[in-house]
């Protein structure tokens, strides 16, 4: 008589903690539930981001975001505070290093491609054929443009 009261209780007091829980931020996505908005200003205008985990505009977390960008997308040399971790999701991401742009320097990396880039890399990107990026890594996700010219956010 004991044992099925014990096993009730505790499945009622399971019932209470699980609806007592909090709802939790989405965690898994297809595609079509990945929603894009217009990237932020430090990018050039073009683009749409899409944020899927995290808070890439906070002092410090995990962070993972997609770059929707349309062909021939440009993005200026630049830095990063900390490393960047690039998935290739579609399309072709051209990358070249070092202080100037120079589309006869860069290497393509096709879909499926991976690659890291350390905070001291000096490195410059331009999309071939509309493609799609998944950047994840530390907060925040700030540009350091090498030519503070090519900010865009200070740009009106």
């Amino acid at each position: 008589m004991k044992l099925p009261f014990l096993v009730i209780a505790l499945f009622v007091a399971a019932i209470v903690m699980f609806a007592a829980q909090p709802s939790l931020a989405q965690n898994a996505f297809t595609p079509d539930q990945v929603k894009y908005g217009p990237a932020p200003p430090f990018l050039p205008p073009g683009a749409q981001l899409a944020v899927l985990e995290g808070d890439p505009m906070a002092s410090s977390g995990d962070f993972t975001i997609r770059l929707k960008m349309p062909d021939g997308y440009k993005i200026a040399p630049h830095t990063h505070p900390h490393r960047e971790n690039v998935t290739v999701l579609s399309g072709t991401l051209k990358v070249g290093m070092g202080d100037q742009f120079d589309s006869g320097k860069m290497m393509s990396f096709g879909a499926g491609s991976f690659a890291y880039l350390d905070p001291t890399v000096h490195h410059y990107a331009m999309a071939s054929g509309a493609t799609v990026i998944q950047i994840h890594g530390m907060s925040p996700a700030k540009f350091n443009y090498i030519n503070p010219a090519d900010d865009p956010s200070g740009k009106k």
